[in-house]
């Protein structure tokens, strides 16, 4: 017998051999329809596998993330079947599974593929899966892999096996298709009933440019033909929010070739945005105590040595710049920590003046490979709302909390209510990806934990996800199409304050080492922005948009009025511009509403006689004639309904 342990800590005996998905059916039938893969002892496995050793066995259904992840897996395989069915001369390489869905990078030879054949694909992929084929896993020694795949000519899984210990090597086979393959299937291909391919992309071997370009062929699958239905319908509706597309038509950024991949030109309503996030987050941060400062865009590469990034990121990042001084180097500033470590070296502290908060709008620069660039959600350089607070342990659960607090206030005043906490700590199987001692980074996790917890956050602690230098609490937020972005952060750091030899004065009068939080809520500004973007359709709150009315004068003759209209506005700070094309008022309405303007104010001539303007809101609500008094006032009530005070 062996004992098998349950997700709620319940421990039941089963026969040695005993399979997950019997004992999912020892629970309920319910349980074992649904059950689609298992994880035992942190190792992914089929449903069919045999327990033979005791262990904490998890059960995956199509709602859990490990059960996506093996759907999708599988439904790889389904595709890649097809493609070899349909392209016999065509070389597979991998195909895992992603956030959303599977890709598999396949090489064609000769052969194209493009959107007009996917249907074909997909056909064939649904032919496959109704035939209900068992998953199969099985063992292979090394000389047969090498073998197989070099009988069919395919040096890319030679490649990958000449990799592989040999005794650690299996397969995957199902209908009459086999694959080299770690594991985690769904028990047969019956269980994936609608699939998609989304698109082909160019993909170089093992991400290496030097390396024969792949074609990286996407693809998505369900359960149920409807929620592939629901899924298509949310990705049409994302095309329309894409934040590229709407940052065009809204003029706010824009990519320059001659400037370089990844470095975004903010234009002038872009850059007004911007300012206004960042004098909304001063504002609360000016009352949370922090202090701004300022620090220069590079820095010498010793900075960054010590730091421990270097070391970590050099070789991904901008190489070195040198200058006429021999052997001297600097770096594009990649992160603001070591700068702010500096500033905080600049005088002696004593525990009587801690916390200190030092705050910054910093641009850092990463080389993120060309391929991965994506808008403004992936940069070569962003600026982050960054800062860090130098603090004593006493004071580190009351600090922590308080950076909760800013946090949940930045969240909430931009409409982002819905929001998962996530404590990301270290993967303890592998301790070499992390610097510093077990006992702080434990005193940071619990530090960490405890602070969710008194917050009353609802959390989830993900296991290997901390920074090299110290665990996080990061928000996972999901936007109006229920996508997760992962916005602010908040960490907890014992090392860069050793690394720096940061100290101060304790009532003891002996040095201590100060305990060092690292804070961003937006994260990034241009991330931020893409995602405001995106969850808005480019609707900002009232707040924060460009532009909150335009004035539509309705003829020539009514302009000096739209101006005096203007002009009271602007007294009472409300940003408006007057439209006075030689177009119909017609014409005037269409584009305020493309140009997603909150209010239209018509003027004419009632009007004009009666002191007034015709207010219509951006959709298509019409508030009729009233006063420029009774307008501000809407105006200002709207924004301190969404706009509290921190």
């Amino acid at each position: 017998m062996i004992k098998i342990t349950l997700p709620d800590g319940s421990i039941k005996e089963f026969a040695k051999g005993t399979t997950p998905m019997e004992v999912a059916k020892s629970i309920s039938e319910g349980l074992a329809r649904n059950v689609i893969s298992a994880k035992f002892n942190d190792t992914t496995l089929e449903t069919v596998s045999p327990l033979n050793e005791d262990g904490a066995l998890t059960l995956f259904t199509w709602n859990n993330p490990e059960g996506k992840k093996a759907f999708w897996h599988s439904s790889s395989h389904i595709v890649a079947q097809a493609i070899e069915e349909l392209y016999p001369n065509a070389k597979l390489t991998i195909g895992p599974a992603i956030e959303n869905g599977f890709y598999y990078d396949v090489d064609f030879g000769d052969n194209n593929i493009s959107e007009k054949d996917f249907n074909a694909v997909e056909k064939r992929a649904i032919e496959i899966a109704r035939g209900k084929h068992d998953f199969k896993m099985r063992s292979a020694s090394k000389a047969e892999a090498l073998e197989l795949y070099k009988t069919q000519n395919n040096p890319y899984k030679v490649e990958l096996i000449e990799n592989l210990e040999d005794g650690t090597i299996t397969f995957c086979d199902h209908d009459t298709f086999t694959d080299l393959c770690r594991g985690g299937h769904v028990p047969n291909t019956g269980i994936v009933k609608a699939i998609k391919i989304l698109s082909a992309a160019g993909a170089y071997w093992r991400g290496d440019e030097k390396n024969t370009q792949l074609t990286r062929i996407y693809g998505i699958s369900f359960p149920k033909q409807k929620e592939l239905t629901e899924y298509l319908h949310l990705l049409e509706e994302a095309k329309k929010r894409d934040h590229r597309k709407l940052g065009k038509e809204l003029e706010l950024f824009t990519f320059s070739q001659k400037v370089g991949q990844g470095l975004p030109l903010w234009l002038p309503k872009g850059a007004a945005l911007r300012e206004r996030l960042e004098q909304f987050l001063k504002k609360a941060q000016k009352k949370a105590g922090y202090e701004m400062v300022v620090t220069p865009h590079i820095g010498q590469k010793e900075l960054y040595v010590t730091s421990g990034h270097y070391a970590k990121y050099g070789e991904d990042s901008f190489q070195p710049i040198k200058t006429p001084k021999m052997d001297e180097e600097f770096l594009l500033k990649p992160m603001n920590c070591p700068h702010h470590c500096e500033v905080y070296n600049f005088k002696p502290h004593s525990y009587k003046d801690l916390p200190k908060r030092f705050a910054e709008f910093g641009t850092v620069y990463r080389y993120e490979q060309s391929g991965e660039l994506h808008g403004l959600t992936r940069v070569r350089g962003f600026t982050q709302d960054d800062a860090h607070i130098f603090c004593t342990p006493d004071q580190l659960a009351e600090e922590f909390k308080n950076v909760i607090d800013l946090t949940l206030y930045v969240l909430g005043s931009l409409g982002f209510d819905n929001f998962t906490a996530q404590v990301s700590v270290r993967d303890l199987d592998n301790p070499d990806k992390y610097i510093g001692e077990v006992e702080n980074w434990e005193k940071a996790e619990n530090a960490i934990i405890n602070a969710a917890k008194e917050k009353g956050l609802d959390f989830i602690i993900e296991s290997g996800e901390a920074a090299f230098y110290g665990p996080k609490l990061d928000f996972m937020v999901k936007d109006a199409l229920g996508r997760s972005w992962q916005l602010g952060t908040i960490q907890v750091d014992y090392n860069l304050p050793e690394r720096f030899d940061l100290n101060y004065k304790g009532s003891d009068n002996e040095l201590h080492r100060p305990i060092m939080i690292h804070r961003a809520p937006f994260g990034s500004l241009e991330r931020f922005i893409a995602l405001m973007l995106e969850h808005t359709g480019g609707n900002f709150p009232l707040w924060l948009i460009p532009e909150q009315a335009i004035i539509l004068p309705v003829s020539e003759k009514h302009e000096i009025y739209a101006e005096k209209v203007f002009n009271s506005l602007e007294n009472n700070e409300i940003r408006a511009l007057v439209d006075r094309r030689n177009e119909t008022i017609g014409k005037k309405i269409r584009e305020a509403e493309m140009s997603k303007i909150p209010f239209m104010l018509i003027v004419g001539d009632n009007d004009q006689e009666q002191n007034t303007i015709s207010v219509r809101r951006h959709g298509g609500e019409d508030i009729g004639a009233i006063s420029i008094e009774k307008f501000t006032d809407l105006v200002n009530n709207e924004i301190n309904s969404t706009l509290k005070s921190f």
